[in-house]
């Protein structure tokens, strides 16, 4: 793969950023023209390629040469991505406190008892991790 430059972490991605690395997430690679109808909207082939060559340049994805196409391949993990946009979220809307965003994001929404189950248990392993410290 061409246009890797060692492991810098891109500092955060634009909302259009974030759309095409969700592409490239959850398919895995893209071309500039899967990318595009993959996003399901109104964008141009230039517009694109132009962001795909910006995260390129950020050290988010690299490329293939494929064909006459390049195929372009995420080189950040989307959980490590959406950790560090999460922080930045606890920090700048909840004032620090991930207790108000827990609230946010379980008001007013209906679980399964599966799910809450499985939510309990996140709860359990970060208590026993505060017991142990």
């Amino acid at each position: 793969m061409t246009g890797q430059r060692g492991k810098r972490e891109p500092r955060g991605f634009t909302d259009r950023e974030l759309d095409i690395m969700s592409v490239l997430w959850r398919e895995g690679s893209g071309t500039v023209t899967e990318v595009r109808e993959a996003l399901g909207e109104e964008v141009g082939y230039t517009t694109v390629l132009k962001m795909l060559q910006i995260l390129e340049e950020k050290g988010a994805v690299s490329h293939e040469q494929e064909g006459r196409a390049y195929r372009y391949f995420p080189l950040v993990e989307s959980v490590r991505a959406g950790g560090r946009a999460l922080s930045r979220i606890v920090n700048k809307i909840f004032h620090g406190s991930a207790e108000r965003l827990l609230a946010t994001l379980v008001e007013d929404r209906e679980f399964t008892a599966e799910e809450i189950e499985r939510m309990r248990s996140i709860l359990d392993r970060a208590e026993r991790r505060g017991d142990e410290g």
